[in-house]
């Protein structure tokens, strides 16, 4: 995470306002990375061909359907997976640093489904990157499962094994907790771990509010709802800190039967299941969330002491219970978009039944 969290004004939003989704993309990363690490040029041109790519002439979508409800088509990319907009990103930006500095890195990814195809799009065939996916034999589907083992490229390395993606998941945090290892081998990941990943997502968040906000010129500005279906959580994460630097969303979390975000904001149950349950979405089979320990350490007021505390009592037992003061502000009482000083979800002209 950015030590700092820049906090955008109701002028820069305006002036965003008007920016194609490339456009957001490369002011975004402009805010986190600076010119002495990729100058402006430069990061314009690696944005421009990381998209370059997709099918869609905006690269993202809305499409509008009734009463107030759109959505936002992630799916223009090579794999058709919304994880094809923040890889190709990531591929560029790595790159570039590996030619400038001619090194070469090995990229191990867990997959269950869509992260594991776009990853192995985003870097075949690069000359500096070997890219070793792990794929849950059984847990992804056939079209994804497809994708990832028909690619002939010398640097792309799939293996099926046994198990699920948390599962698969707790060799490869094993493995990059081993920093010497790590350092030897010139290992890094490009699951939503990486920043970088969950900076470009934020670009989905403002594009959406932007397109769905006929004008800024209301005071306080208008809220819009932005229901985000989540796995890993790196979505919901992007979309937070999309929330705290400014953009004025109300976030609300869609999983399947695998529950533990929901029991999270609901009860402050943060606790795994007896098992993962499979079901056709299988990119969202994820009990190990591992994006939240950002949204706690946000939640605490970037304490990294309370949140350190509350990730390794969760690896330890597999359940933690949120303190009362950290739980209660998952769930914000937020004014109603028509300031009518009800809750949301109680006045009928603004929101529907909750």
């Amino acid at each position: 995470m950015p030590e700092e969290l820049p906090q955008l004004d109701r002028e820069t939003l305006c002036q965003w306002s008007t920016l194609s989704y490339p456009g957001l993309v490369k002011e975004l990363c402009a805010l986190f990375i600076g010119s002495e690490l990729i100058p402006k040029d430069d990061l314009t041109d690696l944005i421009d061909r990381a998209f370059s790519r997709f099918r869609h002439r905006e690269v993202v979508h809305l499409s509008r359907l009734r009463n107030g409800l759109n959505v936002l088509e992630l799916w223009h990319g090579v794999t058709y997976a919304f994880k094809d907009l923040s890889l190709s990103c990531t591929a560029q930006f790595l790159q570039y640093f590996l030619e400038k500095r001619e090194k070469h890195v090995t990229v191990v990814v867990g997959t269950s489904g869509d992260t594991g195809s776009a990853a192995i799009e985003s870097v075949q065939g690069a000359k500096n990157v070997d890219i070793i996916v792990l794929l849950p034999q059984g847990h992804c589907t056939k079209i994804q499962e497809l994708q990832m083992t028909t690619v002939l490229k010398e640097n792309v390395h799939v293996f099926g094994v046994e198990g699920n993606s948390d599962e698969l998941d707790e060799p490869i945090k094993t493995v990059f907790a081993d920093v010497a290892f790590v350092k030897k081998h010139n290992l890094m990941s490009l699951n939503s771990i990486n920043w970088s990943r969950v900076l470009v997502q934020m670009a989905h968040h403002f594009f959406a509010y932007f397109q769905c906000t006929p004008s800024l010129d209301t005071h306080p500005l208008p809220l819009v709802e932005v229901v985000v279906p989540t796995g890993a959580a790196g979505n919901l994460a992007a979309g937070y800190i999309a929330q705290k630097i400014g953009l004025p969303i109300r976030l609300v979390v869609a999983v399947n039967r695998n529950d533990i975000i929901h029991r999270t904001v609901q009860q402050g149950d943060f606790s795994l299941s007896e098992a993962v349950k499979s079901t056709l979405a299988s990119a969202m089979d994820i009990q190990v969330p591992y994006n939240m320990e950002r949204v706690f350490w946000l939640l605490s007021g970037c304490d990294s002491q309370v949140t350190r505390a509350l990730m390794e009592q969760f690896e330890r037992t597999q359940s933690v219970n949120l303190p009362k003061e950290l739980h209660s502000k998952h769930s914000p009482v937020l004014p109603c978009p028509c300031l009518c000083s009800q809750v949301p979800g109680s006045c009928p002209g603004c929101w529907p039944d909750p």
